[in-house]
């Protein structure tokens, strides 16, 4: 028997990471401002820490697009797998040369590049896209607001967030 609605604890589970930092926050700024010595620099340490907790979780929130998409994305040992109802398959993420989300698609999707191999497609609203956002942050030299900034904006095109090696040439200027 459960006390909380399921809509409710769906609410609040979206909110985790904000609700954990504010509690951590809280306790540490009353610590802070509460108490004196060693019990004091833990008190600021918290808030520090809750800060840093505030920061990633409203990422995460804003790479949450709720779910209901087709499909089933999992994330094990470094390789994305997507089972969705026409199509599917698995890259690893040792092998993704490029990322890229198309807006063309209905739902938008994003493309994952693995040379010899056609492109994997995963709708951003498929089920458990939240492991995802771990996922996508181990890439090097991913801008993870560049990527989260195109996510929320609208078109009918595709846009690379991320290349493992640029295709396009270098530029050299003379001056």
């Amino acid at each position: 028997m459960t006390f909380i609605r399921p809509e409710a604890r769906a609410a609040l589970w979206r909110w985790r990471e904000m609700i954990a930092a504010t509690a951590l926050g809280a306790l540490g700024l009353f610590w802070a401002l509460g108490s004196y010595g060693f019990q004091a620099l833990l008190g600021w340490a918290l808030l520090g820490l809750g800060v840093v907790i505030a920061v990633i979780g409203m990422q995460r929130m804003r790479f949450r697009l709720g779910g209901g998409g087709p499909g089933v994305v999992q994330v094990d040992e470094g390789q994305i797998a997507y089972f969705g109802p026409l199509t599917g398959g698995a890259v690893a993420l040792s092998e993704l040369e490029r990322l890229t989300l198309d807006h063309a698609a209905k739902p938008p999707h994003w493309l994952l590049d693995q040379p010899g191999q056609s492109a994997l497609a995963i709708p951003v609203n498929a089920t458990n896209t939240d492991a995802l956002f771990d996922a996508f942050a181990t890439l090097p030299g991913l801008r993870m607001e560049r990527m989260l900034a195109e996510l929320h904006r609208s078109g009918g095109h595709q846009v690379v967030i991320w290349e493992r090696a640029p295709t396009r040439p270098t530029v050299h200027r003379l001056h």
